[in-house]
């Protein structure tokens, strides 16, 4: 529900009567009060005849407005009713316009538009609800007859390619500090964006537009100037029936600044991710990364971990809409193999999983899954010994390993065989390169676990600033 994906779960549960006394059922929960607490909408279904409506019900909260989970409860004795085949069809819903459009007003759309037009820096940011809303044609024009540089959030990257002339997701810290109206279309101003205030905006004044399809996300953290409360294709269209003869593009400085920054961006990386070097570091690891995903624009990316994400973000470029799956709003672990799995079995497409050590710990047994339904996805493990790194001490003493250390040499590749996949160690860039290359050309379940030096990573999040006996760099 956090992350707005439109997610059903039906689940059995105990005899009403005894949960309700709690006198000790098996698997005794209240699972639809826990469910309301967490879901857009939950409901319990009690007779048989009622299931369609239930279904129905469900399928509308989940997609309608801003999209959501919702729990469908069946009580252990909805099991044992019975129907007739014909009366139980009959009982059927056919769902009629599940997410009807939901116009913005002209007043709101003429508000939008004087701050872009007055805007002497604009940017527009684009997150995963833009990705979602699958208007790609809509926003791809507006991007682009507006002229006005966009950044992607992670989920929205390849809904114009990371390379398109306007991105500036090579120069995120220059376009955030220094616009002057920023655009949000699907994406919220939560802790990914620094909640719309502090240094990473900059000292300059800022003025927010914001497109969401549900009106209490405006002025959740900063005033919203211009809110434009509908569905997003139904926005993009009423602003691009705006965008005529009279519109000026972004001035000409505002363009170049990002354009030479992104550029020297771009270029002080290039060494770094074409390094040699034995062990690999995170960007060397993910130079060859991201040749394969460029080669394979059609490949599901999957990222998770701590430095593995955080560097993926920036340096693979994605090329085609809603590819990428990651972490997500709340930025939870272990949900990799898991994302894997539905990406490989929805769409048919061949799966690239990147992730940190640590993150894959969370959920890695999902590999007999993979294996079993032989599914064509290729985990890639960046494994430098431990989280964050592998060469952490002990600070309490003692014979123990620190907390933050892990198995050294651990061999994640025989994981893999022991179920019957291909299992590959990588030590270097071409071998790690290779061996996603075979694994996307078999299809075959494969896991490549890539050695990376274990003093190479970094803490993040910057944890260790908010003690405040912590020696300052």
């Amino acid at each position: 529900t956090t992350n707005c994906f439109p997610m059903i779960l039906i689940s059995g549960s105990s005899e009403r009567e005894i949960v309700d006394l709690q006198q000790g059922d098996y698997e005794e929960m209240d699972q639809l009060a826990v469910a309301k607490t967490m879901c857009k909408a939950a409901y319990r279904v009690l007779h048989a005849q009622d299931i369609g409506i239930g279904l129905a019900r469900a399928i509308r909260s989940a997609v309608s407005g801003r999209p959501g989970g919702v729990y469908l409860d069946l009580p252990a004795k909805l099991f044992g009713q019975v129907m007739g085949a014909e009366a139980g069809a009959k009982s059927l819903l056919k769902v009629i316009d599940a997410a009807p459009a939901q116009i913005p007003s002209p007043a709101a759309v003429d508000r939008a538009i004087d701050l872009l037009k007055g805007a002497k820096k604009p940017l527009i940011i684009l997150g995963k609800g833009a990705a979602y809303a699958q208007a790609d044609e809509e926003i791809r024009a507006f991007v682009e007859n507006s002229g006005i540089p966009f950044l992607p959030m992670s989920m929205a990257k390849g809904l114009l390619p990371d390379t398109h002339p306007q991105s500036a997701g090579a120069a995120r810290s220059t376009a955030l500090k220094d616009a002057d109206v920023v655009l949000l279309v699907g994406a919220r101003l939560n802790w990914l964006l620094s909640h719309g205030k502090g240094k990473t905006w900059g000292d300059k004044p800022k003025q927010f537009i914001q497109v969401d399809i549900e009106p209490r996300e405006m002025d959740s953290n900063v005033e919203i100037k211009a809110p434009l409360v509908g569905d997003i294709g139904s926005v993009i269209a009423a602003l691009n029936a705006r965008i005529d003869g009279s519109w000026q593009a972004p001035p000409a400085e505002w363009v170049e600044t990002i354009r030479s920054k992104k550029e020297a961006n771009i270029a002080k990386m290039a060494p770094k991710l074409l390094k040699n070097s034995v062990p690999m570091d995170f960007h060397s690891a993910l130079g060859a990364l991201k040749n394969v995903i460029k080669e394979r624009p059609d490949a599901i990316l999957v990222n998770e971990g701590a430095n593995t994400l955080d560097l993926a973000r920036g340096i693979i470029d994605m090329y085609q809409p809603r590819k990428r799956l990651d972490v997500g709003t709340w930025g939870v672990m272990g949900i990799g193999m898991g994302f894997a799995v539905a990406a490989a079995v929805e769409s048919g497409q061949p799966v690239i999983a990147v992730e940190g050590d640590s993150a894959f710990g969370f959920s890695g047994m999902e590999v007999e899954t993979i294996c079993r339904y032989n599914l064509p996805v290729c985990i890639v493990i960046l494994n430098n010994n431990g989280v964050y790194r592998g060469d952490e001490k002990n600070l309490a003493g003692g014979t123990d390993p620190s907390p933050m250390v892990f198995v050294k040499g651990a061999r994640y590749d025989r994981m893999m065989e022991a179920f019957g996949g291909v299992g590959v160690q990588a030590s270097t860039p071409a071998q790690l390169r290779a061996a996603m290359e075979e694994a996307i050309r078999s299809r075959r379940p494969t896991l490549v676990n890539a050695i990376i030096d274990e003093g190479a990573g970094t803490e993040s999040g910057r944890i260790t600033a908010l003690n405040p006996t912590a020696k300052k760099k």
